[in-house]
């Protein structure tokens, strides 16, 4: 997959400290495709650090409080990120010394937004990231997602499957008379 050039990268961080001119941002950064594991191919991340301020309070109580203070810029944010860099998936803050200590605004792709779909979380290794990797830039999938519903969805056609869903079938009622 192609890389942003350094001048988008730089529209990119623009962008997100216009929103919070005057704010405690610290360092805006791109992450892209081979950056961080998280990012899939074709697709961009934003980290942003804010710099919360040293003395009394937690970290958590600093971020709810700027969430609360930038309410809007986070909307203005969101829509114009969208709208002119589609290939972005998330916005992560992050603030304070803990790097657990922080919030993201995700953008669902098209087929997540309007399907009803359940979230599932799975830890791959690098081995099976590069198969759904290699399906996305294949053009099978247009992501992680999409590429192991279409790998789940050639399971089920399988004879072997239908076979499965009965033998489980008979477990269960099995289960049921004891």
């Amino acid at each position: 997959m192609e890389r942003l050039d350094q001048a988008t990268i730089d529209l990119i961080e623009q962008e997100v400290n216009s929103r919070f001119s005057g704010g405690p941002l610290g360092r805006v950064a791109v992450i892209q495709y081979g950056d961080d594991p998280a990012i899939e191919p074709g697709e961009i991340g934003i980290r942003v650090d804010i710099d919360a301020p040293a003395g009394p309070g937690s970290d958590e109580e600093f971020l709810d409080s700027f969430k609360r203070t930038h309410k809007e810029a986070f909307a203005q944010l969101r829509r114009h990120i969208r709208q002119r860099f589609p290939q972005t998936r998330q916005i992560e803050f992050v603030g304070g010394a803990d790097p657990r200590d922080r919030f993201m605004m995700r953008f669902p792709t098209q087929d997540e937004a309007a399907a009803e779909l359940t979230p599932v979380m799975a830890r791959l290794g690098p081995a099976d990231l590069e198969t759904l990797d290699t399906l996305i830039t294949a053009g099978i999938a247009g992501n992680r997602a999409q590429a192991v519903r279409w790998t789940l969805a050639r399971i089920r056609e399988r004879p072997a499957y239908a076979k499965l869903c009965e033998r489980a079938r008979e477990i269960e009622e099995l289960k049921s008379q004891f």
